[in-house]
């Protein structure tokens, strides 16, 4: 009986490579966040960007069509990061009171902004400049989501979907609202540098005075 040979080998997909597009489009975006608070968006050129990252024009339009897209991707990718630190907090702290999931939500923003708090001034202001309104309504609402499903899930929340979605749109707003103006401000040179600490019991004292009412209106309790 002839001997059958063994199969050859599975193909071993080419990972390493996927891994180093990764790695350059991230260090372009680094590099852009980095030098976006010197030079300002539009003395900001491809060639610097690219210097700083250390690849060459030919690797940056490989993954981006030109400044604006890569301005739009990081701006994305930003936000994301702040949509995960409110969705990490909410999870470690299933079944908390309402007060308490608002305070790990505004306490999680503050610890994301302290990164590199001149590039989230560039951020903010970038945000408005090159966001397409459909882009950044879908950003909103998945952020409105996080608000609302932290306000459902809590011990004492609201567990009517509308009314938490009502909610979760003023508490976004709010908290959105103070922290964006706040580092703004320090970037466009027109306030100090804001202070984690107060921004947050700022945020803590508006979305939970909010709150406090709309439970109180929806009840039919006697509001001050």
């Amino acid at each position: 009986m002839k001997q059958q040979l063994p199969p050859p080998p599975a193909t071993v997909r080419r990972r390493p490579q996927q891994s180093r597009a990764r790695q350059t489009s991230l260090a372009l975006q680094h590099a852009f966040v980095r030098l976006l608070p010197e030079r300002g968006f539009d003395a900001l050129t491809i060639r610097e960007i690219v210097d700083v990252a250390g690849t060459g024009l030919g690797s940056f339009y490989e993954y981006f069509a030109n400044k604006d897209d890569l301005a739009r991707v990081s701006v994305h990718l930003r936000s994301k990061e702040l949509l995960l630190a409110m969705r990490e907090a909410v999870s470690r702290h299933k079944g908390a009171s309402m007060k308490d999931l608002v305070e790990v939500i505004l306490d999680a923003l503050a610890q994301a902004h302290l990164q590199h708090p001149q590039e989230w001034g560039a951020h903010y202001m970038l945000e408005r400049q090159v966001s397409d309104p459909q882009a950044y309504a879908k950003m909103y609402e998945r952020f409105v989501g996080e608000w609302a499903n932290a306000l459902q899930s809590a011990a004492d929340g609201l567990h009517s979907e509308t009314q938490a979605w009502n909610a979760a749109r003023i508490c976004h707003t709010i908290a959105y609202g103070i922290f964006a103006h706040g580092y703004i401000c320090a970037y466009t040179r027109t306030g100090p540098m804001p202070q984690p600490l107060s921004l947050t019991r700022q945020a803590r004292l508006a979305v939970l005075g909010y709150l406090a009412h709309y439970q109180a209106d929806i009840q039919g309790a006697p509001v001050l």
